[in-house]
This record gives structure tokens, C-alpha cells and sequence, in this order.
């Protein structure tokens, strides 16, 4: 298990992400647009000034179950302890343990 305080602070970083998220894709579709070199400072410091915690690369993938950041897979949102037991106990349909 995750410490709680791990977990409250993807939350609020997810919180974050999506209050500020149409004022990023706003800053970043003006800079995509040709613009002069101090246009473009400025519109870079509008960025900058967003929370950092706002930006979505900051967000770490959690297991859903235990809240573990690491050993993540996607495609089920478990982290690999609980995809383990949870395919041993056939819970996960269509999952087989590998024997050869």
C-alpha cells in the first residue's frame, strides 16, 4: 500500500490538471502560431507562471487497488503484486498463467 499522503497528492495534481488545462492549450496553440521572438517570450512566461503541478507529465499512473506507482500496467490499472494474485484467483478474464 501506498502512503496516503502519496495518493491525496496525485489527487490534488489531478485536480490541478484539470482546472488548468484549457488555459494551457490556449498558451500552447498561440505559440504553435507564427509569432515574433517577444510574442513568444511572453506567452512563455504566461506558461510558466501556471502551477507546476498543473502540467499533465507530472501525473504518475497509480495502481488503482494499492495506489503503488511502480510496476504500473495500463491496460488493467493494477500495479504487477495485485495482476499477480488477481489472475491466480481468476479475476481477470482472459488471463492465464504462462507454462511451457
Amino acid at each position: 500500500m501506498a502512503k496516503k499522503s502519496m495518493i491525496e497528492r496525485e489527487k490534488k495534481r489531478t485536480k490541478l490538471i484539470q482546472k488548468y488545462n484549457t488555459t494551457r492549450q490556449k498558451l500552447k496553440n498561440k505559440l504553435n502560431n507564427k509569432l515574433t521572438f517577444i510574442e513568444q517570450i511572453d506567452l512563455q512566461r504566461q506558461l510558466q507562471k501556471l502551477p507546476r503541478n498543473s502540467s499533465p507529465c507530472r501525473k504518475r499512473n497509480r495502481c488503482w487497488k494499492t495506489g503503488r506507482g511502480r510496476g504500473f500496467y495500463r491496460d488493467f490499472g493494477l500495479s504487477r503484486h495485485v495482476l499477480r494474485e488477481m489472475s491466480h484467483n481468476c479475476l481477470l478474464p482472459g488471463i492465464k498463467k504462462a507454462s511451457w
